[in-house]
């Protein structure tokens, strides 16, 4: 029986400038035995998906699947081909990414799925808590699909993903920047986000220059739910000064709440120019003689 649970807003009239990029818990009900949709869980909690699921959803672990075991990097093209076609992904499948912890690693999926030029992607807007609390169903068993047939391109990291030499000229250059992270670790209290071990990096505070704008501030917490975009305009562009012709780098701890923040920025905000800084600051707070900043 559904719970009564806090009303959303219809996605085509939040004023983005992609509304396709989001789905609904109603358009996955409608459409997860469609043979042309493929879901997708990747949750922080790699563990997460085997205690329930979406029915018919398959697990990306953003841990084996999406990173090199030797290189700190992502998967080559081969590999990742080979895993797009285990989950039985053809060329013309609708891909339906969703997750824990209000998304931010379905859009950490998406962002990596982008790297490699994925097209037909989609996010369920609220992701796992939504369905969940909505009382739609969850289960235990793991589908199996035929092989796929997608082709994946080369990886093009050129375009949505900053590596540090980039960084440190975006810095010379007042370039702006963004700091998903928790306050705590941008003023330098914390080396990791609050309520997780305090690790990570040898120096706290953030990279100079950059705003402070938590990932979660793009979220409505009674709905899991992405703000409309006329309160993502007022967070990012009347509050913190940021106009969709910037050059944008965000960055987090690893890169994973800052694919949040670049997923927004980039499709339901529009802005043409936002890397996502991976290395972020376990790679910016361990160097040696690179500047920081605290309050």
């Amino acid at each position: 029986m559904t719970q009564t649970v806090a009303a959303v807003s219809e996605i085509a009239s939040r004023g983005y400038a992609q509304p396709d990029v989001l789905v609904s818990t109603q358009w996955v009900e409608d459409n997860r035995n469609n043979p042309n949709v493929r879901l997708l869980e990747s949750n922080e909690d790699v563990l997460l998906y085997e205690t329930g699921h979406i029915p018919g959803a398959v697990k990306i672990d953003w841990v084996t699947d999406l990173n090199d075991p030797l290189l700190r990097d992502y998967v080559s093209r081969d590999r990742f081909e080979r895993l797009l076609r285990s989950k039985g992904i053809n060329q013309d499948t609708t891909i339906v990414l969703y997750g824990d912890k209000n998304n931010w690693w379905a859009t950490y999926a998406f962002w990596v799925f982008k790297l490699f030029r994925v097209e037909n992607l989609r996010v369920l807007d609220g992701g796992r808590l939504r369905w969940a609390e909505e009382g739609r169903p969850l289960v235990t068993n793991r589908p199996s699909y035929p092989e796929g047939n997608i082709r994946v391109r080369e990886r093009d990291d050129s375009r949505i993903r900053a590596f540090r030499s980039q960084v440190e000229l975006h810095v010379q250059r007042n370039g702006k920047l963004v700091d998903v992270r928790s306050p705590e670790e941008y003023r330098g209290e914390r080396l990791h986000m609050p309520e997780y071990p305090n690790e990570g990096a040898l120096r706290g505070g953030h990279i100079p220059g950059a705003k402070s704008i938590p990932w979660g501030r793009a979220i409505t917490a009674e709905t899991h739910t992405f703000k409309p975009a006329s309160e993502l305009r007022t967070l990012y562009e009347s509050e913190n000064g940021l106009q969709k012709s910037d050059d944008v780098v965000a960055y987090c701890r690893i890169g994973e709440r800052s694919s949040h923040t670049w997923f927004v920025l980039t499709y339901l905000l529009g802005f043409k120019n936002v890397k996502n800084y991976d290395g972020s600051w376990t790679e910016w707070g361990n160097l040696v003689r690179a500047s920081i900043e605290k309050p």
